[in-house]
């Protein structure tokens, strides 16, 4: 079963999350979430144990229990489902990048913050 871990410390490593679960059961699998771009870690994690009713008592028992200062949240991790790939920013569904009519002359420019083509 793969169990979600949230509200880690950012300084809780996998091993001493692994050793957190063990008491539990066998633990096969640790995963705690980097930022791709700092490479710290985002506060939760995932943790894999092949028994189920291992794994519902490891829950049971350690959602909300106190882990360097923070309370965890423990449970059941959810299916991930697939996200939309549009490169974020501001292309989301409107904001920035509207553009304007055609024959705006207002605005900020060519620069697309809304207005047309602009005077400048």
């Amino acid at each position: 079963m793969n169990i979600y871990v949230g509200n880690l410390s950012r300084q809780v490593k996998e091993e001493e999350l692994k050793d957190l679960f063990t008491p539990y059961g066998e633990v096969t699998k640790v995963n705690i979430i980097m930022d791709k771009f700092t490479g710290e870690s985002r506060g939760f994690g995932f943790v894999e144990m092949e028994n189920k009713e291992e794994s519902e008592t490891a829950i049971a028992e350690l959602n909300g229990k106190d882990v360097q200062g923070r309370s965890i949240r423990v449970s059941q991790a959810k299916p991930r489902t697939e996200r939309p790939r549009n490169g974020g920013g501001y292309n989301r569904g409107g904001g920035y990048n509207r553009g304007g009519r055609s024959n705006d002359r207002g605005g900020f420019g060519g620069n697309n913050f809304g207005g047309g083509r602009g005077r400048y």
